[in-house]
């Protein structure tokens, strides 16, 4: 059954691994970079630079070839042809000009996954192939972006080999475990995939990933008792297996036995080899089931704490501030989202909704002190200024709240719910105030856009 998949799915691209980072060289030329050129040939690149910034990539072409008159033998002119032809969607011309980049740089990496990311474009794949394998003896990483474009030029015998490979090497990852059950969907002989992965075992009864890989394709042809004789097998045969528990949790909750899932729970947030995706998989599945089983609410509680220790606990916070927040426990919410913003002050949405609940619990000092902090990062969302403004007109500092509400309204685009409540603010910041005038003006506002919005 497809609730039984022990993995995330993830979004699958051309670029999924180390290319998506790319290396800095060529990224950020200065003077010194360009080596010994005339200072026409500078003056001419750096417009080419200026140009591209602002996106206009033909005056960026013309610029470089400018450079290519006085100078033809510099890769990193090539290099920025080919990225500004990329843009304009010339994939020949960016890859003419990528292929003799890489001639006179043969090394550079840059170059290389450019090269390569833009072969995956058209499609060349097996040029893109040739390039990669370039890239790995400068960064092993590139392996699973090797992986990938075999399931994209359909060598998928090649990438299940190369994917076995990495898991041997760098333990199971949810990305690659996506991967692997796209190269299944695609090839769809389910039985010779079984009896490869069964011979496999009987050969190999140590290699845990034959053991996942066939668990997962029973999952899918909803074959849920093979699965989970596979998972006991494998926990059998490896008995300190932390993998095997990442599948019998689900077996267990499906089969209605709480204690061996929460039992097989924390073993994987204790394993160092299960990664934290599926980690955070886990422990949404704990949180929907102790909706149900409120009694397991402190192991639940227990549990978590361990993991933060361990995690990002920024991403755990938040999930547990909601969770508590879907169950209308808008206090513990509070706390665990309190908790999230002390690690990653940046997360908007655990703003806001911190920000929400410290107003709802008239943590009025919190919540100005919170919103101050919060429009440093962000200066342009009206919300915040909003939510700034009612902990101001709650604490009497109507001129503050004022001076807020009216810097807010200058990022206001059309938005009627949120425009009358700044009239609503308003309107009490200009009573505080006693100015009588300007509060009746904006309460007639407020009242007004409320007949729109109703």
């Amino acid at each position: 059954m497809r609730n039984l998949i022990i993995i995330l799915m993830v979004v699958f691209t051309v670029l999924p691994a180390k290319s998506q980072e790319l290396p800095q060289l060529f990224l950020d030329v200065n003077q010194d970079d360009l080596g010994n050129v005339s200072d026409e040939f500078q003056e001419y690149f750096f417009e080419a630079l200026k140009q591209k910034g602002i996106e206009n990539y033909e005056k960026a072409i013309t610029a470089l070839e400018k450079c290519l008159e006085l100078n033809t033998e510099k890769a990193v002119v090539y290099f920025e042809l080919g990225r500004n032809y990329r843009e304009l969607e010339n994939f020949d011309l960016a890859i003419a000009n990528l292929e003799k980049a890489q001639e006179l740089a043969p090394e550079n990496e840059t170059i290389l996954v450019y090269l390569f990311q833009t072969y995956g474009m058209t499609e060349a794949y097996d040029s893109a192939i040739a390039t990669v394998k370039k890239l790995i003896p400068l960064d092993d990483a590139y392996r699973e972006d090797l992986a990938n474009l075999y399931f994209l030029n359909k060598d998928y015998d090649l990438a299940l080999q190369l994917l076995d490979e990495l898991d041997d090497d760098l333990g199971t990852s949810s990305y690659r475990t996506s991967l692997r059950r796209q190269v299944y969907a695609r090839t769809n002989n389910t039985g010779a995939q079984i009896d490869n992965l069964q011979e496999s075992i009987i050969a190999n009864p140590d290699v845990e990933q034959n053991y996942l890989n066939l668990i997962y394709i029973y999952s899918e042809q909803g074959e849920e008792e093979e699965a989970f004789r596979v998972a006991l097998e494998l926990l059998e045969t490896n008995p300190g297996s932390s993998l095997a528990h990442l599948a019998l949790y689900k077996f267990y909750l499906n089969k209605n036995d709480p204690e061996a899932a929460v039992a097989s729970m924390k073993i994987v947030f204790e394993s160092e080899e299960i990664d934290v995706e599926s980690k955070f998989k886990v422990l949404n599945d704990f949180l929907n089931f102790v909706q149900n089983n409120p009694e397991y609410e402190e192991e639940l509680i227990e549990v978590a704490g361990k993991l933060t220790e361990w995690e990002d606990a920024p991403k755990l916070y938040e999930q547990l501030g909601k969770y508590y927040l879907n169950k209308d426990n808008r206090a513990d919410a509070l706390k665990f989202f309190e908790l999230g913003l002390k690690e990653n002050p940046g997360n908007f949405d655990l703003l806001r909704n911190t920000l929400l609940l410290q107003l709802e619990f008239k943590k009025f000092e919190a919540a100005r002190d919170l919103s101050e902090e919060a429009l440093e990062s962000f200066p342009s969302q009206p919300m915040l200024y909003l939510l700034q403004a009612v902990a101001l007109n709650s604490l009497g500092d109507f001129e503050a709240a004022e001076e807020s509400l009216n810097y807010g309204l200058d990022y206001l685009i059309e938005d009627k719910r949120m425009e009358f409540d700044y009239y609503s603010q308003l309107a009490i910041s200009y009573n505080g105030m006693n100015n009588a005038v300007k509060a009746e003006e904006f309460r007639r506002k407020a009242e007004n856009l409320k007949k729109e919005i109703n």
